[in-house]
């Protein structure tokens, strides 16, 4: 993971959430057996909004009107196979954009599990 270089331009008071990031990993139980489960891959800030306007109305074509975009600094190795937990729910990563291919910025869309 790069260092993050200071940009005047960049409102840190908007990453004001904490979110979880988890992965679906093999574990072993105190048995010695193996489990699949939910593991925690890290916490981080994140600016949390929902979709705005044409974005907004896009999804509702397909019933996603619980997606919610999450923007974070950038950090290696989050991936679509991972999900989100905040503010008590469960959100599935739908799409991962590497703003600008900075690797400064990600913005994350994610849908809310019900």
């Amino acid at each position: 993971m790069q260092p993050f270089k200071y940009n005047p331009n960049f409102n840190s008071g908007s990453f004001r959430h904490r979110i979880t990031f988890q992965h679906y990993t093999t574990t072993e139980n105190e048995m010695g057996d193996s489990v699949q489960a939910w593991v925690d891959f890290g916490v981080v800030w994140a600016s949390v909004s929902n979709l705005s306007g044409r974005e907004y109305f896009a999804a509702m074509q397909v019933q996603a009107e619980k997606t919610v975009v999450f923007k974070i600094r950038y950090i290696e190795g989050i991936d679509e196979t991972m999900r989100i937990l905040f503010d008590g729910n469960t959100y599935d990563i739908k799409s991962i954009d590497n703003v600008k291919y900075g690797n400064k910025f990600m913005e994350i869309k994610a849908l809310a599990v019900v």
